[in-house]
């Protein structure tokens, strides 16, 4: 099915189904620990052994020699795999880091070697025999350093820079003007499932169970490493807990385990323990941004200026910060660039709203530094700045937009009009109280997306995709589409993903699955209820399915009647065409927050969050508001907490594992409101919904930070905002009031 024009009234519009709040239907199999994540298949494949990847102890150099000969020796050991017995192994073109080291060393932790034994334990331990000596050379850790040295990077997608107008003129004649840098740390995405890989061979077929966001790329990437065609590529993830873009590529758990099985002769299981994951993996790095932004008295924009500065291995990517700059607020005079410096840090990639979530941890304080500076409130700033085509190609309108509407209603759900302008005005016995505010805005990815749905002769409708659920209820909201396109209760849908068999579908990321994914479920369901209506004599225009029936005029039959002990199935794919281009299209939001600051101590509790979000149409609102719960907690780590640490003398993140990288819990936490304005986007599906689970993180610590300078007087430019640089700020500005 070709979705080149906006969509007109269809079956989902009856909303019997979609747009209800159903629990999660995979939530039983998730509370009684019976979900089967790759790790724990015991199930699949009989004799499995154990791998332990051995990562490298330098980040930049070579490997000069490696002995094996103990390790090989110690008890049920079967094999120990380098690069010097592995055969042959390639990169593939979208992974920007080689998953398999030697002799050159490319960043710390990268895969020197995986251990084989029959238990765990073993393998563990004779991984430590192995010896391996290094010819350490000098590398480049340090973005600051690197920011002169940075280039403008090659890029398939949107160009890096982009240029309206006079920025420079404008600006020097604005009236009002703000100019800082603000930097972003890099960040880990720590999900709960570690990266785990099952590969078990037959013949010179190969299987593996593994924790991946997107199957087909998956198989692609393999088949690029190994050396072998996809169709010899069976890749299954049932479940998975958690990837926040982590997982969208393979890593060496999965590459290791094919290399181990291959070298074994059995199957074989591998785990990245949590060191590892920090750097072995991929994470989000970080940025510095310099933002430029002047207005006339009014307030009105005049010009706007954001670049940024980030790193990767050689042949990496930006992390592009600046882009929703392009989009969100007006201005006639407009400049964005993008700037990437060379570092020996592993690899740096998606992670959860790439590019907007710290683009917008920027632009986001220099709004409210902006409304400071005009004496003006900052929702309002933000209302007469609004626009309704891009900025950047005033003939483009957006499909949809009211970040105005959300801007209005947050205002008014969260008592904005009690907020102090002047920061440092309001005390509750030690603590500093403030009120921030700052916009989300991401944009709306889709992508080609298939699926086969087929009914039995019970009535019984079973969908078939390889999208999966990285726990964003993809399970539950592509049940529910079937069900209310075929007429059938929810309970008669069973929902088969996350395997490589099955149709191709858009996979989990970039906000772009649920949306992509129900379209795809849409398509194959349209020609199947074609199939079904002809199979009952019926025209397919005149049919309507309800209740398990399927009707046109007085004749009435059940659908497993018309469809037989044979039963029927359908396959299709939403391709999308050119709308995107033909309009702009985006989600919007507004986050609010409101945190208290011991005056003594630096220390900063959120009390209250409150988001108001238009994503298009919201298809289960119960799972839309755990996705966005979840990324404004993500966000408050952000702004006070998650930060990766390098060690710039040696190129490691040095707090590597749950103990020292620190992310929220529930305590941190107390009071979170969501809201979804009532709204769909005809442009973005034939479903007219839109992404929403990383639109929750984006602006969300810009208005924690905000809310901080609110409280107490302290702009922190650099996040995280810890308690030694507000209590610095203290100190600052006011030596004898922070200790009062």
């Amino acid at each position: 099915m070709k979705f080149d024009q906006p969509a007109t009234r269809n079956p989902i519009d009856r909303l019997q189904v979609v747009g209800q709040p159903h629990d999660r239907i995979d939530g039983p199999l998730k509370t009684t620990g019976t979900a089967p994540y790759a790790y724990e298949r015991h199930d699949v494949v009989a004799n499995q052994a154990y791998g332990v990847i051995v990562g490298a102890a330098i980040a930049k150099g070579r490997v000069v020699g490696i002995d094996t000969v103990d390790a090989r020796a110690a008890p049920g050991v079967i094999a120990v795999v380098t690069h010097q017995n592995a055969g042959k192994v390639g990169k593939a073109k979208a992974i920007t880091a080689k998953l398999l080291a030697g002799p050159e060393i490319d960043h710390f932790h990268q895969a020197v070697a995986i251990v084989v034994a029959d238990s765990f334990e073993q393998a563990r331990a004779a991984a430590h025999l192995v010896r391996i000596d290094y010819q350490a050379a000098p590398g480049r850790f340090d973005l600051a350093r690197g920011r002169e040295s940075a280039v403008k990077p090659k890029t398939d997608e949107e160009p890096p820079d982009s240029a309206v107008g006079d920025f420079d003129g404008a600006f020097a004649q604005a009236a009002v003007k703000v100019e800082q840098t603000y930097t972003t740390p890099d960040q880990s995405h720590m999900a709960m499932e570690p990266f785990a890989t099952i590969a078990a061979w037959q013949g010179d077929k190969l299987t593996l169970w593994t924790s991946s966001q997107m199957i087909d790329w998956a198989r692609r990437d393999l088949s690029e490493i190994l050396g072998i065609p996809r169709d010899m590529l069976h890749v299954i993830s049932s479940f998975i807990g958690g990837g926040f873009g982590s997982k969208l590529w393979v890593r060496s758990d999965a590459v290791m385990a094919a290399l181990a099985s291959r070298a074994a002769g059995r199957p074989v299981k591998v785990a990245l323990a949590r060191p590892h994951i920090a750097n072995n993996t991929t994470h989000r790095p970080a940025t510095i941004q310099r933002i430029r932004i002047g207005a006339g008295r009014d307030g009105r924009i005049t010009a706007i200026s954001h670049e940024s500065w980030s790193g990767d291995l050689p042949g990496g990517q930006p992390e592009t910060a600046a882009m929703q700059t392009r989009l969100l607020y007006g201005g006639a005079n407009r400049l964005t660039s993008h700037r990437l410096a060379t570092l020996d840090l592993p690899e740096g990639n998606a992670m959860r709203a790439p590019g907007e979530a710290p683009g917008m941890m920027a632009l986001e304080i220099a709004m409210d530094e902006l409304a400071e500076a005009l004496k003006m409130d900052p929702v309002d700033l933000r209302i007469l700045n609004d626009v309704q085509s891009d900025p950047e190609k005033p003939g483009r309108a957006f499909s949809h937009r009211d970040l105005i509407g959300c801007l209005r209603t947050g205002a008014q759900r969260f008592g904005w009009d009690r907020r102090k302008a002047t920061p440092a005005q309001v005390r509750d016995g030690r603590w500093l109280v403030g009120m921030g505010m700052a916009s989300a805005f991401r944009g709306n990815l889709t992508m080609k997306s298939a699926a086969r749905v087929a009914i039995d002769g019970r009535g019984k409708v079973t969908v078939y995709t390889d999208m999966t659920d990285i726990g964003t209820g993809s399970y539950t909201i592509i049940a529910q589409t079937a069900a209310e396109m075929l007429g059938v209760p929810l309970q008669q849908v069973e929902v088969r993903l996350g395997d490589s068999d099955f149709p191709v579908s858009a996979g989990s990321g970039g906000q772009w699955g649920g949306n992509s994914s129900t379209a795809g479920v849409f398509a194959a369901c349209m020609k199947l209820r074609d199939a079904i209506a002809r199979k009952a004599g019926l025209l397919p225009v005149d049919a309507q399915f309800a209740d398990g029936r399927i009707s046109a005029g007085t004749r009435s039959f059940t659908l497993a009647e018309v469809v037989g002990r044979n039963g029927l199935s359908a396959e299709d794919a939403i391709d999308f065409g050119d709308l995107a281009k033909t309009y702009a299209q985006a989600t919007f939001g507004a986050h609010f927050a409101e945190v208290a600051v011991d005056a003594a101590t630096g220390e900063v509790r959120v009390r209250r969050m409150s988001g108001v979000f238009a994503a298009g149409r919201i298809l289960n609102p119960k799972t839309a508001r755990s996705q966005v719960i979840g990324a404004m907690t993500m966000g408050l780590g952000a702004a006070l907490m998650e930060e990766a640490v390098v060690d710039t003398r040696y190129g490691c993140f040095v707090n590597h594992d749950l103990a020292e990288y620190h992310v929220p819990v529930h305590a941190d936490v107390p009071v979170q409101e969501v809201i979804f304005l009532d709204e769909v986007d005809d442009k973005s599906s034939p479903m007219k919904a839109k992404g929403v689970a990383e639109l929750g993180l984006c602006g969300c610590a810009a208005a924690v930070a905000n809310a901080v300078y609110n409280a107490t007087g302290v702009r922190v430019r650099d996040y995280p905002i810890t308690l030694d640089k507000i209590i610095f700020g203290l100190m600052q500005s006011a030596p004898d009031a922070a200790f009062s």
